[in-house]
């Protein structure tokens, strides 16, 4: 079997956006199951890579990153996705995971062919890190009860594209077999 790698996109994230209001009940039915995914990979020694906006901060680490998203009125839905130690760390600033980051080359030294998508937003970033994924020749994976959303109709059809169009898997977060 192909090693996997838990990405978690744009958790660590301060809802200070236009969208938010729309996005935050999304995330709270997203949280308990991105959670279980994040241990479950970390008991499995899965690597857990964390691929986060730098919120146009450019002198941003993920230290910085992370203590801006736990000083904000949100930390509740932060706090349970915290990286650990071991966890990888890579900024982006735009909505694929791949566009401009060193995350390609990362995942060749890692030898990770398959990516568990998790995170926000399904009809954003997580769909077109998907393809980013595809066009790279990885599997990927992406539960749809791990990724939270703005329009759960764009959600829907989104996750319909990922597994139509880019052979996605698109199973349950509790059926993620890494």
């Amino acid at each position: 079997m192909s090693r996997s790698a838990l990405i978690v996109i744009d958790m660590l994230n301060t809802y200070n956006h236009p969208d938010a209001e729309l996005l935050i009940p999304s995330v709270r039915e997203a949280l308990p199951h991105i959670v279980g995914l994040i241990e479950r990979a970390r008991t499995e020694g899965v690597p857990v890579i964390y691929v986060n906006d730098n919120f146009g901060e450019w002198r941003s680490h993920h230290g910085e990153i992370v203590e801006t998203t736990m000083s904000g009125p949100h930390r509740e839905l932060v706090r349970p996705v915290l990286p650990d130690d071991d966890s990888l760390f890579v900024v982006k600033a735009r909505h694929s995971i791949f566009y401009e980051t060193p995350l390609s080359y990362l995942l060749s030294q890692l030898d990770v062919h398959r990516v568990v998508l998790t995170g926000q937003v399904t009809e954003q970033c997580v769909l077109y890190s998907a393809l980013d994924a595809h066009i790279r020749h990885l599997a990927v994976t992406v539960p749809d009860n791990a990724v939270a959303h703005i329009h759960e109709d764009l959600a829907q059809a989104s996750l319909r594209m990922m597994e139509r169009n880019m052979n996605a898997s698109v199973p349950k977060a509790a059926n993620v077999e890494f």
